[in-house]
């Protein structure tokens, strides 16, 4: 149990843990489900019960879920001080690129081996691709690797420091246009209209760069949670994470259809026979 905030920490039995090897690197990776692959990026800063709860989802929908631990304790709801140091040691990290100028994050070639090793053993046209805040446009850069059909990209907050910046270098972002462009993929994502993090700013970009293929849609911020775990309430400071810490869990809500809007993306593309936009462009 989180001291801090009362809540139960998840001790995660349901999901198999495996250490995933790509090109040297090896990293914990919890898996559950069976069906085409998506794999879940965790957001700021971990692998949260609200998280894994999105990882269930996704698993009771038909699919293989892959959750990657990329940063923080696995399984426990982020206190306060410990949200921080990892959020910390994440900005400073040579895996990641959290400031503007950077390019492309280093962990994304990593995680596009996970999706090459995932297709591989869970089958199907494709593998899904879901990203959270830290992680958000990761979904996309994935898409760098032609087995990602299905990238959502969920509040992304990188660049830190530039709110119209997208967390990618120049020749990635033309070669993932091109790549959406030939193969017809679309790219779902999410915001609240008040997130500090993830502004109207950030999605105008990935209008600019992706044109009708990316489908952003904003949630209005007086639909989020108001009770999320501390550090959401004391360092995030604003709605953000639509389907994980901020989603409020009631039939209509509309965090909740945001939720049923993703499992529906991926369970449509990925799919044998419900690849209806994919294929027609």
């Amino acid at each position: 149990m989180s001291a801090a905030s009362g809540r139960l920490d998840d001790v995660i039995t349901d999901f198999s843990r495996r250490l995933v090897d790509v090109e040297g690197v090896v990293k914990t990776v919890y898996v559950a489900g069976s069906g085409p692959a998506v794999v879940l990026m965790p957001e700021m800063p971990g692998i949260s019960p609200d998280v894994l709860r999105l990882a269930r989802w996704v698993r009771d929908a038909g699919l293989t879920v892959y959750v990657p631990s990329l940063f923080g304790i696995d399984g426990a709801y982020p206190t306060v001080e410990g949200g921080r140091e990892v959020f910390r040691r994440a900005c400073v990290s040579a895996e990641f690129r959290a400031f503007a100028g950077g390019g492309t994050s280093p962990v994304t070639a990593w995680l596009r081996g996970l999706a090459r090793q995932a297709h591989a053993e869970c089958g199907g046209p494709g593998v899904g691709a879901i990203g959270l805040c830290f992680t958000g446009n990761f979904a996309l850069t994935m898409a760098l690797e032609p087995a990602v059909i299905a990238p959502v990209v969920n509040h992304p907050s990188l660049p830190l420091d530039d709110p119209a910046g997208l967390e990618i270098s120049d020749a990635d972002a033309r070669a993932i246009r091109d790549r959406i462009t030939r193969d017809g993929l679309k790219v779902l994502a999410y915001r609240f209209d008040d997130d500090r993090w993830c502004t109207g700013q950030r999605f105008a970009a990935y209008q600019a760069l992706l044109g009708d293929a990316f489908d952003g849609r904003v949630l209005p911020g007086s639909s989020a949670n108001t009770s999320p775990p501390p550090f959401f309430a004391d360092v995030v400071g604003s709605p953000h994470s639509v389907v994980t810490a901020h989603l409020v869990d009631e039939d209509g809500h509309p965090t909740l259809k945001a939720r049923d809007e993703i499992l529906a993306f991926l369970t449509d593309r990925l799919s044998p026979f419900g690849r209806s936009e994919t294929t027609s462009g």
